[in-house]
């Protein structure tokens, strides 16, 4: 087995194990005993489990981000509205995590601890996603989409309404009988955000984006 198909492996073990036992149920025996190799592989790859729980959510951040950075570069170089953009990567950030549902409910939880790790991710990768939502906001207001800027809390809300599906599957089955890793799902919850979206722009932006 190669270099990556092993370090696949002990990341899709680790995943499983820190979602059902949790970050410090998990000893790094656990995870090689699930992945099916030595605890010197896991060393060697990542160091230590703290290593490889870094690995997890920095690589998951950054993918997430990625997804909105693409979006605002669009905007800046006027190749589509802000409107069209923002929808753009709510999608783009909504299929990516459904994509890694088991690592972004992870990834959601463990940031809600207060750790050296979250302050540190606070202070970059968050931080980031909320100057890049505003970027796209600000760039639609200075283009005359919108009659106001939305304030700080659109971002925020925004963010609570990505995550949810990802962080509580669970309360989003049980209660609601839905089940948020479908399609379906995804279309339908989609299209409440964009309606929600759109009551921040003005009619004639969305009304032109949508026909």
């Amino acid at each position: 087995m190669g270099k990556k198909a092993s370090m696949e492996k002990v990341i899709k073990a680790a995943i499983e194990l820190f979602n059902v036992q949790g970050y410090s149920g998990t000893s790094v025996r656990d995870i090689a005993r699930h992945a099916e190799c030595n605890v010197a592989l896991i060393s060697y790859y990542f160091g230590s489990k703290q290593g490889l729980l870094e690995e997890l959510i920095t690589g998951f951040l950054e993918g997430y981000v990625e997804e909105i950075e693409r979006q605002v570069y669009r905007v800046e170089n006027k190749e589509d509205t802000a409107y069209d953009c923002l929808l753009n990567a709510i999608w783009d950030v909504m299929v990516y995590q459904q994509n890694k549902h088991h690592l972004a409910r992870f990834v959601h939880r463990e940031i809600t601890l207060d750790t050296t790790l979250v302050r540190e991710l606070m202070t970059t990768y968050l931080a980031k996603e909320k100057h890049l939502f505003q970027t796209i906001l600000q760039l639609g207001y200075e283009k005359g989409e919108m009659h106001t800027l939305p304030s700080e809390y659109f971002v925020l809300q925004l963010r609570g309404m990505l995550t949810l599906p990802f962080l509580h599957p669970q309360y989003i089955r049980e209660v609601y009988h839905l089940m948020p890793h479908e399609n379906n799902f995804l279309d339908e919850y989609f299209s409440e955000l964009a309606n929600w979206v759109a009551t921040h722009f003005k009619d004639s932006i969305t009304n032109s984006v949508n026909n």
